[in-house]
C-alpha cells in the first residue's frame, strides 16, 4: 500500500496520454478545438440529454444555469441547507436570494415534504410565478442537489414545482451516472448540471456541463459561455458575458475518462457494497438510504458513525484520508441570515457525525480491507 489512502482520486489508465497529446501537437489546447465538441456529445448520448454545454467547472455551469431559469436580482432561490458551497454561491452570484431547506432524514436529499409545507403555507401563484405572499418576493428556482449521487424522489419534486411553477435546476455535479427510473440526473428539470472536479466520477481537472432539452437554451448558455460574442468577425458582444467556455486539452481528458465510465462506476458501486457488508453490521452506523427507484452511482461512500471526530483522527492517525461532510449552508457566515427552514436540524445531524471513507476508482481490496479492519478496530470489533 502507499503511504496514505486517499479519498477519491482520479484514475487515469486510458487514453488520456495520447487525446491530450493530440492537442499539443495540433496546437489546439484552447476553447475551440474538436475535442470540447466530442465531449459534450459523449455526454449527450451517456444521460440522454438533447444538448449539453461543456463548461470550465461546475460552479460556472451552475451560474449560467441559474440565468437560463430566468433568475433576477432579488428573487428566491430555494436549495438544500447541506450541499457544497458552490451551489449556495452560484444563487449569490445572480444577486438572488437562498432559502435554506433542511435535509430528509433517511437520503440527506432535501426535504420535498418540507418544502411542500413551506410552499403551500407561504406562497401564492399567480400568472407571473409564484410569490411570498409577506413580501411578494418572487420564488424563481428550486435546486435540488443529488448528494453524493444520490436522488430523491424526482418525480415527486417535479410535481411540487409545478403545480408552484417553479422551474427546476438540477445540481447533478456529483451525480455523473445516476439515474432515478432509468433516466438520467440532471435531465428532470429544465436545465441540469455536471462537474468534472479532479475527485469526481470522472475528471477533467475542472470542468462542468450544463444540461437541456431545450434547444434556446442550449444556445443562449453557449452565447453566455463564450463572452456573448454576437459576430463571428468582429469583437461585438451584445450582453454581459463569462469567459466559462472548458478548454479542448481539459475536453480531451473528459473524452478518454468517458470511454471508462462503466468501469469506474461498476467499481464504485462494488466499493459501496464492500463497506455495506463489511461494516453494516456495526452498531450505531447510519447509511444513506437509496430512494426506490434509483440508481446512485456511490461516488463517495459516506456513513454516519458514532464517535465520529475520535473515528476521524483514528483513521488519519493510520494514514487514510477521510472527511467530513459539508458544514451546512444556513451555518455558514455569508449565508447565516438567510431563510432557513427546519425539522429537527437533520442537516446538521449529519454534518456532526457523516464521514467519507476512500472510495476511489482503484481502490484495491487490500486498501479496502484495511480501511474496515482499521474501523472494527476503532469500535473494538476487530
Amino acid at each position: 500500500m502507499q503511504d496514505w489512502i486517499p479519498l477519491s482520486i482520479p484514475t487515469l489508465q486510458g487514453n488520456e496520454w495520447q487525446y491530450i497529446k493530440d492537442c499539443l501537437d495540433t496546437g489546439w489546447v484552447s476553447s475551440v478545438g474538436s475535442y470540447v465538441k466530442r465531449f459534450e456529445e459523449v455526454i449527450q448520448d451517456y444521460t440522454g440529454s438533447q444538448y449539453a454545454i461543456a463548461t470550465m467547472n461546475g460552479t460556472a455551469a451552475l451560474h449560467i444555469a441559474l440565468q437560463l431559469a430566468g433568475v433576477k436580482a432579488g428573487d428566491l432561490v430555494i436549495l438544500p441547507t447541506l450541499t457544497f458551497v458552490a451551489t449556495a454561491n452560484a444563487v449569490r452570484y445572480m444577486n438572488a436570494v437562498p432559502i435554506f431547506i433542511d435535509a430528509d432524514p433517511d437520503t440527506w436529499q432535501l426535504d420535498q415534504d418540507l418544502l411542500f409545507s413551506y410552499l403551500e403555507e407561504n406562497t401564492v401563484v399567480t400568472e407571473q410565478g409564484c410569490f411570498l405572499k409577506a413580501n411578494g418576493q418572487r420564488i424563481s428556482a428550486i435546486v435540488p442537489v443529488h448528494v453524493l449521487g444520490h436522488l430523491g424522489h424526482v418525480d415527486d419534486l417535479c410535481s411540487i414545482a409545478d403545480r408552484f411553477q417553479i422551474p427546476i435546476v438540477e445540481d447533478s455535479t456529483e451525480a455523473l451516472g445516476s439515474r432515478f427510473r432509468g433516466k438520467h440526473a440532471g435531465t428532470f428539470g429544465l436545465v441540469g448540471t455536471l462537474s468534472f472536479n479532479g475527485n469526481k466520477l470522472i475528471t477533467t481537472g475542472g470542468g462542468g456541463m450544463i444540461l437541456t432539452d431545450s434547444h434556446e437554451l442550449a444556445a443562449k448558455a453557449k452565447h453566455l459561455t463564450t463572452q456573448a460574442k454576437a459576430d463571428p468577425v468582429e469583437y461585438f458582444h451584445d450582453e454581459i458575458g463569462y469567459n466559462y467556455r472548458l478548454v479542448n486539452v481539459l475536453a480531451a481528458l473528459g473524452v478518454a475518462q468517458m470511454e471508462q465510465v462503466d468501469h469506474f462506476l461498476a467499481r464504485h458501486q462494488a466499493i459501496f457494497s464492500t463497506y455495506l457488508r463489511e461494516l453494516g453490521s456495526l452498531e450505531g452506523l447510519s447509511w444513506q438510504k437509496i430512494t426506490a427507484g434509483s440508481s446512485p452511482n456511490h461516488w463517495l461512500t459516506t456513513v454516519r458513525f458514532p464517535q465520529a471526530e475520535a473515528l476521524l483522527a483514528y483513521l488519519h492517525d493510520h494514514k487514510i484520508q477521510a472527511r467530513r461532510f459539508w458544514v451546512p449552508m444556513h451555518r455558514l457566515p455569508m449565508f447565516s441570515t438567510d431563510h432557513f427552514i427546519q425539522s429537527n436540524h437533520i442537516a446538521d445531524q449529519v454534518y456532526e457525525n457523516a464521514i467519507s471513507l476512500p472510495s476511489s476508482s482503484h481502490l484495491s481490496p487490500e486498501e479496502q480491507d484495511y480501511v474496515i479492519k482499521t474501523i472494527k478496530r476503532f469500535y473494538g470489533k476487530a
